[in-house]
């Protein structure tokens, strides 16, 4: 949008009405040791065109993402995005639309979340799923609380495997009240620690918490895991990062999850500054009441022509703030719209062919990696699309050598886990051809020299 100012006519008019005399008099709320007193060191006009073409010119020294090879996931995906996703939701009647409370316009918008909600079940094996939320940690974090308003019990417990921001907002969620979270350790092979796990359930709790495949990219056995959690009358909450594997996995409403959240942004969502992203939240069908955020369904008009509506919306615009199921949740429209059309668009062939090529990478990369002397697995569990790799090196020093080869290779898992020194998550797409990832395996071996 390009910017338009206000002419002094404008201006006098604007103060005219709030009846304030001029600027100056509208900002001497401002304590005066705060305001500037001198001119801005600005330089002189431009025009429209020079404008553009300066801002052009700087544009052109940022790097290009084009120009990189990209290794890095661990909750943001460097996927290909089909181009009619771009195109569909590049309509006006899409893009400039907000939430839709008047359903007999707004059916367009409505249809287009029913279709997401639809999509996303098949996907997970779900039931039920709302409108989407935030991003992935708000869909864990409302997911956790739902279970404590169904089960009343405070205690919540998570794997250490989950993703550490999840978890960060999973407790800052329950910061305000008298929730408990109990963390369990990943064990040697990089899964949740089955002894530990058992203990911390047994203990009275309303849910747990695992992702799947996890934060070091490992599947966990989600149905040994909800067994026991079932067991002792807990609710069973499925975390994901990344929904693409579920084209090739069991998805987690086929091992009896009462619960399936996480990060939506793979499904035709580009890769942002943190966003916007997608959250998506589902449930099987016996706790939609219990739902936070928007849910839309079928239903007939008087005149017996289908219709779209807000069928539950347990939010406090809509119902009274104590009895909201949040009050800090909402769809991020577009973005479900884009998940829509990205999977609509793909199909169940297109999304299988999609994992299955991002599966098959990876396990490419883990077997040419495992030849480098100086660098080894971390973990040896089955995995999906990441893995992670131990080397015998500065892992700080390395990644900047890298990048100097214009190789984005991962995450430093020190930063989330102290313990795991010099380890790196490699992640690995459709997009990384069998060439990128001789180049990367070349040039991990001379970087450490």
């Amino acid at each position: 949008m390009r910017y338009i100012p206000n002419t002094d006519t404008d201006i006098q008019d604007m103060l005219s009405d709030i009846n304030v005399k001029n600027v100056e008099e509208l900002f001497e709320i401002v304590p005066r040791e705060f305001l500037l007193r001198e001119d801005l060191n600005l330089p002189h006009a431009l025009s429209e065109y020079e404008l553009l073409s300066h801002m052009m010119r700087l544009s052109e020294e940022n790097a290009n993402a084009q120009d990189y090879r990209f290794f890095i996931g661990g909750g943001v995906y460097h996927h290909f995005i089909p181009s009619v996703v771009r195109h569909l939701v590049s309509r006006s009647e899409f893009y400039t639309s907000y939430t839709p409370y008047q359903p007999e316009i707004s059916q367009g918008t409505l249809q287009a979340m029913f279709e997401f909600q639809t999509l996303i079940s098949m996907l997970l094996g779900m039931e039920v799923s709302n409108a989407s939320l935030y991003d992935g940690a708000t869909s864990v974090a409302e997911a956790a609380l739902m279970a404590v308003r169904l089960k009343k019990k405070t205690k919540i417990v998570v794997a250490k495997s989950v993703h550490p921001d999840y978890r960060k907002v999973m407790e800052t969620y329950c910061s305000g009240n008298e929730n408990e979270i109990i963390e369990i350790p990943y064990d040697e092979n990089g899964m949740t620690d089955m002894k530990q796990f058992e203990s911390a359930v047994a203990g009275g709790v309303s849910c747990a918490v695992l992702q799947s495949p996890n934060f070091f990219g490992i599947i966990e056995d989600l149905g040994k895991y909800g067994k026991i959690i079932h067991e002792k009358d807990a609710l069973f909450i499925a975390a994901f990062s990344e929904p693409l594997a579920f084209g090739v996995l069991k998805p987690p409403g086929d091992f009896g999850a009462d619960m399936c959240c996480g990060e939506g942004q793979s499904l035709g969502i580009p890769m942002g500054f943190g966003g916007p992203y997608l959250g998506i939240l589902t449930a099987k069908k016996q706790y939609v009441r219990n739902m936070p955020g928007r849910i839309v369904g079928l239903t007939e008009d008087q005149n017996g022509r289908q219709a779209y509506v807000l069928t539950l919306s347990a939010r406090e615009q809509h119902i009274r703030r104590e009895k909201a199921k949040s009050n800090v949740c909402t769809n991020q429209g577009l973005c479900a719209l884009m998940a829509a059309v990205y999977l609509s668009g793909l199909g169940k062939t297109g999304i299988r062919r999609v994992s299955g090529i991002c599966h098959a990478r990876a396990e490419y990369a883990k077997e040419k990696i495992a030849r480098l002397g100086a660098v080894k697995l971390k973990f040896f569990s089955p995995t999906f699309n990441e893995f992670v790799i131990k080397v015998d090196a500065d892992s700080e020093t390395l990644e900047k050598r890298l990048i100097e080869k214009k190789i984005i290779a991962g995450i430093q898992m020190e930063k989330f886990y102290p313990e795991l020194r010099n380890c790196i998550l490699l992640t690995f797409t459709e997009t990384n051809t069998a060439e990128d990832i001789d180049i990367l395996c070349e040039a991990l071996k001379h970087a450490m020299k």
